[in-house]
């Protein structure tokens, strides 16, 4: 048979690749990962993301090897304590865990999983702090006047008081974020700050002190001025910087945080009261063998190393090390003050985590919702599937005080459940919702404007108004109302906050994403593997009950 020229090729390819191989230069397991090597599974909270995006393929490329000659190499996720705990709470093969504070492994103790206690070592620090653009701290006279974890919750609550600092140039009202807490360490430590100063104390609190009327009081009205909840430390800070001040106009973060995503126009403010220390601790799992035990300790080691902290110091994390000189981005131009906190609170314990997180859940506003959902024909089969069960375990999520309206648009809107409370009626709900089938066109403004009238007849000062929007196309038939500013203004009305779901490629984004910028909201582009992802994130921003509690 005759040779072709791709016949006559392959063998020439093959003597090319021989000494490669020879070589080792293939071999792997995986994407970069050496032949044989003890892979090192870690666990971080998002704010260590900056600093471990350098260390971790630094310790990899420095070739570190076991007692056995095997090569370590570290895999790390970025995951917010609290929801860690729920990943965690039945078993992990994560070597090693970096929360917030030793305090989690106690709670991921009391969830079942007793294999990170006893050997937790910090790596780093970072106080709490309160996140504020340069021109608000400057407005609000700091640092020459000091501010505390009350002042900003009175001036979130406050629209007026607001307004005598900003002259109305800051945006209307001051509003304010931080984590979920059932999701973020960062969330629980806002709240038992809050509980901390209404005490006056540095000491720990007790579950008895935070059922004390007036810790309550202060808690509730901080919350009342708290405009959104982040699903993490990292993107509450992202956040806020990309969208600026009319967004968020402060946000509860660690200083490492501010300091990295502010850049000199966020600065940390130190709270008069005191604050909380995230020491982050790496945490053994006890529970790993040997092998992976020595292979976690010698990436410990190298976080503690000089280099390691070096490293940690560019990205706005006080060092551990003695050894290691503190220089900037940890600067004065950045707002930074080594000197404080003056006043660190004492850690808390695993019972007053639980009880100041059912507090928040108390005291938080309750949401006045009105969802849309699409469903003409074009979401038939696995798309109507899964935004039933998406939307459904949203509605499990929500508060029993919350309120609800759900419309179903195809040919025209339909008003499935009118302003409901939740908790009496979730059950049925729930059953309306696994009810919707897919049919006809696609009456997006009409039910947009419908929605807007549903808020604008049931919205209260001591609720959030929020609306949810999910679409899989153009909107084919609506005739009473068009997507204009009118149309904008009357759904962003009331200070309501957008949400909006594009559900596959032919939704129009357009629309969509300037609803949701407009509403302070967030814009998803989703789809079937997708859409159940998104709704937990929205129940996180709404104060749902996700991540971890008793």
């Amino acid at each position: 048979m005759k040779q072709t020229q791709h016949g006559r090729f392959w063998p020439l390819l093959i003597l090319l690749l021989l000494p490669m191989l020879a070589c080792g230069l293939f071999d792997s397991i995986g994407p970069q990962i050496p032949r044989n090597a003890a892979v090192v599974n870690v666990v971080a909270n998002t704010s260590l993301q900056p600093w471990l995006e350098t260390a971790v393929p630094a310790f990899n490329d420095s070739k570190a090897k076991n007692s056995d000659g095997d090569p370590v190499y570290v895999v790390v996720e970025y995951v917010e304590a609290g929801q860690a705990v729920t990943n965690m709470a039945s078993g992990a093969d994560t070597a090693l865990w970096l929360p917030e504070e030793p305090v989690w492994a106690n709670v991921l103790a009391d969830q079942g999983n007793a294999t990170f206690q006893g050997d937790c070592v910090s790596v780093a620090q970072s106080p709490l702090v309160i996140g504020l653009w340069r021109d608000v701290a400057d407005a609000l006279g700091y640092p020459g006047l000091p501010l505390g974890w009350l002042d900003v919750g009175s001036l979130a609550a406050d629209p007026s008081a607001w307004n005598y600092y900003s002259g109305g140039e800051l945006g209307d009202a001051f509003r304010l974020g931080h984590t979920h807490p059932g999701l973020s360490g960062s969330g629980v430590s806002t709240l038992l700050a809050i509980v901390q100063a209404a005490q006056g104390k540095s000491d720990a609190v007790t579950t008895a002190e935070i059922q004390r009327p007036i810790v309550q009081a202060s808690v509730g009205a901080f919350e009342g001025g708290v405009a959104t909840f982040a699903t993490s430390t990292a993107a509450l800070a992202q956040t806020m910087r990309d969208r600026g001040v009319t967004y968020l106009t402060a946000g509860i973060m660690y200083e490492s945080t501010a300091v990295y995503y502010g850049q000199g126009n966020i600065i940390p403010v130190y709270p008069l009261e005191g604050t909380f220390m995230a020491t982050h601790p790496a945490c053994l799992n006890q529970a790993a063998n040997g092998v992976i035990q020595e292979s976690a300790r010698l990436f410990r080691d190298y976080l503690l190393s000089v280099a390691g902290q070096e490293t940690a110091v560019s990205v706005g994390l006080r060092p551990v090390n003695d050894a290691v000189t503190i220089t900037a981005p940890l600067s004065a131009e950045n707002g930074v003050a080594l000197s404080q906190p003056q006043t660190i609170f004492n850690a808390p314990s695993v019972e007053t985590i639980y009880s100041v997180q059912e507090l928040w859940q108390a005291a938080r506003k309750d949401v006045n919702l009105v969802m849309l959902l699409d469903t003409s024909g074009s979401m038939r089969g696995g798309k109507m599937e899964s935004m039933r069960a998406a939307a459904m375990q949203f509605v499990q999520q929500m508060g029993d005080e919350d309120t609800i309206s759900i419309i179903a648009f195809e040919t025209e809107p339909v008003l499935l459940v009118e302003y409901t409370q939740v908790g009496p009626a979730r059950a049925e709900i729930i059953a309306t919702i696994d009810r919707l089938r897919a049919a006809g066109d696609t009456t997006l403004y009409d039910a947009i404007g419908d929605g807007a009238a549903l808020i604008a007849a049931t919205h209260s000062i001591n609720m959030t108004n929020a609306m949810v929007i999910l679409t899989d196309g153009q909107d084919t038939r609506s005739y009473r109302y068009r997507f204009d500013d009118a149309l904008i203004k009357a759904a962003t009305a009331h200070d309501t906050t957008v949400f909006t779901i594009a559900y596959g490629s032919d939704a129009d984004e357009r629309v969509l994403a300037a609803l949701a910028a407009r509403g302070n909201g967030n814009f998803y582009q989703g789809d079937e593997a997708s859409i159940a992802a998104i709704y937990e994130e929205m129940s996180a921003a709404f104060g749902g009950s996700v991540g971890v509690g008793r």
